[in-house]
């Protein structure tokens, strides 16, 4: 039997008549914007599912342009979000889409930045504001945003997974979840690691000069309420 929490069944403290189509919504783009990076141009949020089928009704929409922005879920902001994203200059377009075998209350942000470069992330919002991230540009791999979390992607060679776990260790940085993920022997892996405090710029320094690192993404945790 599952074990709820109180934010579980109380929901979270949000904008918007849905914790699901809303405030996941916006903490989903909130966190694909992050993962992203700044100078963000432009996105189309391809829609699967509930999210297509009702996400003007409920406010989807509004929810994950507030998202792209910055803003939190209980963000009075949220219901002017097109404006000031216009405002701003950043477009956005809606697409109703099918993503497959996923979650009903999927998107797939397609995140294009001033430089022309593409970001991808695909996500799901799975109830009372919880989300789960599942993957990125093209890579599987899967965290909720709850705790500081890094993205490695790397060569799939011996040892790379000792050599980052030692630079934590090193930092004082206690490991709450991890995750390897590959799709061919000796090809490129992607390590996904959650921590219980904020991996310092130092360590992360430490870990692009490893070799064989093609990118590490630092994600900050996003607020439950």
């Amino acid at each position: 039997m599952k074990n709820y929490s109180v934010f579980d069944i109380l929901g979270p403290i949000m904008i918007g008549p849905s914790s699901s189509h809303t405030a996941g919504a916006a903490r989903l783009a909130k966190v694909a914007a992050l993962i992203a990076g700044k100078n963000i141009a432009s996105v189309q949020f391809v829609l699967h599912g509930s999210f297509a089928k009702t996400y003007k009704g409920h406010g989807t929409d509004k929810a994950l342009v507030a998202g792209i922005l910055g803003m939190d879920p209980w963000d009075d902001r949220l219901k002017d979000s097109m404006s000031i994203a216009k405002e701003k200059g950043l477009v956005v377009e809606f697409i109703p889409g099918d993503l497959g075998d996923v979650h009903p209350n999927t998107v797939k942000f397609i995140i294009t930045k001033e430089s022309g470069k593409i970001v991808e992330i695909v996500g799901s919002s799975v109830g009372g504001g919880n989300i789960l991230i599942f993957e990125v540009d093209g890579g599987a791999v899967e965290f909720r945003g709850k705790y500081p979390t890094i993205i490695i992607n790397h060569k799939d060679i011996p040892g790379m997974i000792s050599k980052v776990s030692t630079i934590l260790y090193d930092e004082n940085i206690n490991i709450a979840l991890m995750k390897v993920y590959r799709n061919s022997k000796g090809l490129k892996a992607a390590m996904v690691f959650e921590t219980d405090t904020i991996v310092p710029k130092d360590a992360l320094n430490k870990i692009k000069y490893l070799g064989h690192i093609y990118n590490i993404r630092e994600i900050l945790p996003i607020k439950q309420s």
